[in-house]
């Protein structure tokens, strides 16, 4: 079991054949599922089948790498390489259609046991808590709501998981890369979220984290986005295109604070 990465260069995802699925996790509709790995380890793994698509998991690796980078918990992301053998070994028809459609590379979350769901109660660390909220803005996640924390408590400490309904500006992009300005300065509303009574906050948590990211970080962490998940689209053809679009949006977000909600008395 590993802890929260610390940032550094991008290598790409280790990649981790999938030798059994264990079980489904009935949460949502991309059906995630536990797996075990050739490395030992047991994962949640979200299938690049699943009818969110690829995107997803895209947002899943830039998300997590900002996470690490400003020193967030959030669990060891891994490639998980599957074989169209381990679909014949499930029973349940909606499983096994999603296996044999997620044949190939997958994301891998690791598991980790014993972890609870956060839900509002109990003291938490307010720097922690702080950050956690400081990223959401950022990377514009509208997914850590009192129905749905995507936070757990493990080791002492709140845990950062499910980032696959940030950075909503690349479903935008099937006509074309559209214009990162619009994103940059668009602003991120915390009347839903989990944390919001943090937000007072806010201005000091952005003074300590902004810094932390720069063009560079944020080139290393898209380059670990597995190469088949980016896709071609208008204005970004090459793979490299694609990466490169990512970042052009997130460093245009890094440069404003329009996106940053105010303190309301």
């Amino acid at each position: 079991m590993n802890s929260a990465a610390s940032p550094g260069t991008a290598t790409g995802l280790e990649r981790v054949r999938v030798t059994r699925y264990v079980t489904p996790l009935r949460e949502g509709g991309s059906l995630p599922g536990i797996v075990e790995g050739a490395d030992l380890g047991t994962y949640v793994c979200k299938f690049r089948g699943a009818g969110q698509g690829v995107r997803v998991l895209v947002a899943e690796v830039i998300a997590s790498g900002i996470a690490r980078a400003l020193r967030i918990a959030t669990p060891r992301l891994v490639e998980l390489d599957l074989d169209p053998a381990i679909a014949r070994y499930e029973a349940d028809e909606e499983v096994q259609d999603l296996l044999r459609a997620s044949v190939g590379s997958n994301l891998g979350i690791d598991f980790l046991p014993g972890a609870f769901g956060f839900d509002g109660a109990g003291q938490v660390d307010a720097q922690d808590a702080a950050a956690i909220l400081w990223l959401d803005a950022f990377i514009a996640n509208v997914d850590r709501s009192f129905r749905n924390p995507n936070l757990l408590v493990w080791g002492g400490r709140l845990w950062a998981i499910d980032h696959g309904a940030s950075l909503y500006f690349h479903h935008g992009w099937s006509g074309g890369v559209t214009d990162p300005q619009r994103f940059a300065d668009l602003a991120w509303s915390a009347d839903d979220h989990v944390l919001r009574e943090y937000l007072p906050q806010l201005a000091e948590t952005d003074a300590r984290l902004r810094p932390m990211l720069d063009e560079q970080m944020l080139i290393d962490i898209v380059g670990e986005i597995p190469e088949e998940w980016l896709e071609p689209v208008p204005g970004a053809e090459t793979t490299e295109d694609v990466r490169s679009a990512y970042v052009y949006f997130l460093t245009a977000r890094l440069a404003s604070r329009a996106w940053l909600p105010e303190v309301t008395a």
